[in-house]
């Protein structure tokens, strides 16, 4: 009798221990529960609103838009100055891909950018190497170089991490005839010398801007905010000189210089050109 009695005291013990067991683990869980509540309310109604801001932010990405810069022409109509578009090649090195989303050997990407664009292909695999979401790899691509671009990353089946953005190169078709009046361009298409500084303002233009949102990779997303503001070309100027006068009077220039072993190296050429 003794026995049954301690085996149902036993019993009891054990049962009363797993209630015990069982009641802790609810208010655990209860607790936790009032934690993510309070969590949940604290992001959607506290933070909310500046949690909203700083995604924005981080995801809307901005590019200005090149206006193509005015044509400078002779009195005659014949174009001294003009500028066409080319590209500019930009390279996500985290999001370099083939087709099936495996990863791109960047050395392989190195030494056909170096090889294609003469860049120095140490330099270049360093660029690959870095954390950067997105840079210029190549400016002023030409299509003919572009067009050899993308027949490689076809057969490479290369798909991601390479895109293209479309800019603005300045050319002379005289190349230097009259050029200490009509100046020149820097790598960002304002002019520096000449008249393409002095008529800055008229031939610049104003650039336009395309905002887009942006995933982690620096991708596009779809349907997402996307403002477009067009940029305005720059107007035409008209010069006074003509190209065939101006050429023989070079070709003479030039003539009576080496005849007199003249030296001219020192005078300020671009004085006489601000207006």
């Amino acid at each position: 009798m003794g026995t049954k009695k301690n085996s149902k005291n036993k019993l009891i013990k054990i049962d009363n221990l797993g209630k015990k067991r069982l009641l802790i683990l609810t208010i655990v869980l209860l607790i936790l529960f009032l934690i993510l509540i309070a969590r949940i309310i604290i992001l959607q109604f506290v933070q909310g609103a500046d949690l909203k801001e700083e995604a924005t932010k981080n995801q809307l990405s901005s590019k200005l838009l090149s206006p193509s810069r005015g044509t400078i022409y002779d009195s005659t109509g014949k174009a001294l100055a003009i500028s066409a578009e080319v590209d500019t090649i930009l390279v996500n090195p985290s999001n370099l891909k083939y087709s099936d989303k495996k990863d791109v050997d960047k050395t392989l990407i190195a030494q056909k950018f170096s090889e294609l664009f003469e860049l120095d292909y140490e330099e270049t695999l360093e660029k690959l190497n870095t954390k950067t979401t997105n840079f210029k790899i190549a400016e002023k691509v030409e299509q003919s170089k572009l067009d050899l671009l993308n027949e490689w990353l076809d057969s490479e089946d290369i798909s991601y991490g390479i895109s293209v953005e479309d800019d603005i190169k300045r050319y002379y078709p005289y190349n230097t005839l009259a050029s200490h009046l009509i100046g020149f361009t820097g790598t960002d298409n304002n002019g520096l010398v000449g008249l393409e500084n002095s008529l800055n303002d008229i031939l610049a233009g104003t650039a336009g801007k395309l905002v887009t949102s942006t995933d982690s990779v620096n991708s596009e997303i779809p349907n997402g905010q996307r403002t477009y503001v067009a940029a305005q070309n720059g107007n035409n100027v008209t010069l006074t000189i003509d190209v065939n006068i101006q050429s023989i009077a070079e070709k003479y220039l030039s003539q009576a210089v080496d005849d007199n072993n003249s030296d001219y190296r020192h005078c300020n050429c671009y004085e006489s050109t601000k207006w």
